[in-house]
């Protein structure tokens, strides 16, 4: 499955999330703030590319790093046969996994 992305300024981008397989992206335009389970958050800039293996690994952003400007990115995913393409992850099962989460940037 291939899709196209477009996130408005400064938008958030969609919730903790999993793939059933691997997802390969490139950002177009703008840069765009990614963090899968188990790697510190990063941001990729148009022009980059990203990837994350699917299964069981937690997505935890993909947001418009940028306040000023919209972000735009082609994501190619492999799925499984009659599976959703993401499923959201609940609060209890991110409670339970924080420690496979990288540590978050400290603020200031």
């Amino acid at each position: 499955m291939t899709i196209l992305v477009h996130w408005p300024p400064g938008h958030p981008g969609l919730p903790p999330h999993r793939h059933a397989g691997p997802a390969f992206g490139y950002v177009m335009e703008g840069a765009v703030r990614f963090e899968i389970e188990g790697e510190p958050e990063r941001v990729v800039e148009a022009g980059e590319t990203f990837w994350e293996p699917g299964g069981d690994v937690i997505h935890y952003q993909d947001a418009n790093a940028l306040s000023d400007a919209p972000a735009k990115f082609v994501a190619f995913m492999l799925c499984e046969p009659d599976q959703p393409m993401y499923t959201l992850v609940d609060e209890d099962e991110l409670k339970q996994r924080a420690h496979l989460r990288a540590p978050r940037p400290s603020a200031g």
